[in-house]
């Protein structure tokens, strides 16, 4: 079960229902993957809507790791996720809302 105020979501990833979290650690990841410098750079780089599928496999990635899963991000990438580019989308977009509130 998800805690949205630990900001928490699940999404379908592999056949599976997982929890995701972008925790202190895994965001300090998404800052060093991307060079982002801070988490102000997260967030006005997500706010400007230009994110590539390598961007996605970081987030969703890093939110798989901070939720407690086992997942690199080469084997994410093998995984299906349901609804496939446009299902990816949305779980960064829940992610990033469940971390950074309705800005991304």
């Amino acid at each position: 079960m998800t805690n949205i105020h630990r900001g928490e979501i699940a999404a379908e990833i592999g056949g599976e229902r997982l929890v995701l979290c972008l925790t202190l650690g895994a965001l300090a990841e998404l800052e060093e993957r991307l060079g982002a410098g801070d988490l102000a750079g997260l967030a006005e780089r997500f706010s400007e809507g230009k994110v590539s599928a390598r961007d996605l496999t970081a987030i969703i990635g890093a939110g798989l790791r901070g939720g407690g899963n086992d997942v690199g991000d080469d084997e994410l990438a093998r995984l299906s996720i349901e609804g496939g580019l446009r299902g990816a989308a949305d779980i960064a977009v829940r992610l990033l809302r469940a971390t950074f509130g309705e800005t991304p």
